[in-house]
């Protein structure tokens, strides 16, 4: 039991993901861009520390940075494919279902107002944002959009996210090794930059449906 626990603690940990090696970090970049419950896994943080740990103590991940980085941008565009398929089966069903821990409906809402506003590059400059980053494709499957341009959104999307974020993580750390010395500041920072675009789209979606 304390074994599954401290499990579950480290998919939380984007420190403690790399650490774990890559086929635990690659897991867990498919599953937080293409599984519905993979929302409360880190993205952007982990992405980033993978490319600083690379740079600094590169033990754990076994790789190089353009290895690291074809690796990461692969389980981010399967997780994505594999978002837009359950999105296509599941339907207009998606929207009835209730409130779970792993399911919220402000979610949702969050990620289609994103998508009225900025239409197919949801999938792209979604990549960027948690949550939208999750709901993202599971909701270009549900509306349908034409699969071969999804796909070239996708691997934009991927390509960018993980290739800007994890080499601005290997530059620090080769530039400024002891930068790894302020993970825990690092993850803070980014999750409330990255936060902050998906509270003001909802709260911008829900004043408007109050208005009406």
């Amino acid at each position: 039991m304390d074994s599954t626990w401290q499990f579950l603690k480290d998919l939380v940990d984007p420190e403690s993901i790399v650490r774990l090696g890559l086929p635990l970090l690659l897991f867990v970049i498919f599953a937080e861009t293409g599984l519905l419950v993979g929302f409360f896994l880190p993205g952007d943080s982990l992405v980033f520390i993978s490319g600083l740990i690379c740079a600094t103590n590169n033990d754990y991940i076994g790789v190089g940075i353009i290895t690291l980085i074809l690796s990461m941008s692969a389980a981010a565009i399967a997780g994505n494919m594999t978002g837009y398929w359950f999105g296509r089966k599941v339907g207009d069903r998606l929207y009835k279902r209730k409130d779970s821990f792993f399911f919220k409906r402000r979610h949702l809402d969050a990620t289609q107002a994103f998508y009225e506003k900025h239409g197919g590059k949801t999938i792209i400059l979604g990549r960027f944002l948690p949550i939208i980053r999750t709901f993202a494709p599971i909701l270009a499957g549900v509306i349908k959009i034409d699969v071969k341009k999804f796909l070239l959104y996708n691997v934009i999307g991927a390509v960018a996210w993980i290739g800007s974020i994890s080499s601005i993580g290997y530059f620090l750390g080769r530039q400024y090794p002891q930068t790894k010395d302020y993970l825990g500041w690092i993850v803070i920072g980014l999750i409330i930059i990255t936060t902050i675009p998906v509270i003001l789209t909802y709260i911008k979606e829900k004043k408007k449906k109050e208005n009406k």
